[in-house]
């Protein structure tokens, strides 16, 4: 992954994550626009950046936000090094 890959990818995690704490924020309040973005942008994620060339079992992992999350800024660490 070239270097302005891994800067948009980094940009796009960031807002990935504020919408993760914008939807633990809203407790019992509607959150289906705010999980519907989250759920699209996993996927955008996904295709736009082939993630699952950098981790075969990312579409598994992207299920659940938090694992996911973490498994992007792996791939981020191991891309910035090169």
């Amino acid at each position: 992954m070239d270097k302005l890959c891994v800067q948009r990818l980094k940009k796009t995690l960031t807002y990935l994550e504020s919408k993760q704490r914008e939807l633990k924020r809203q407790n019992d309040n509607d959150t289906r626009s705010i999980e519907s973005m989250i759920k699209y942008l996993k996927k955008d994620m996904l295709e736009q950046f082939n993630l699952s060339d950098y981790d075969i079992y990312i579409k598994e992992e992207a299920k659940n936000t938090d694992i996911f999350i973490r498994s992007v800024k792996n791939i981020i660490d191991e891309n910035s090094s090169c």
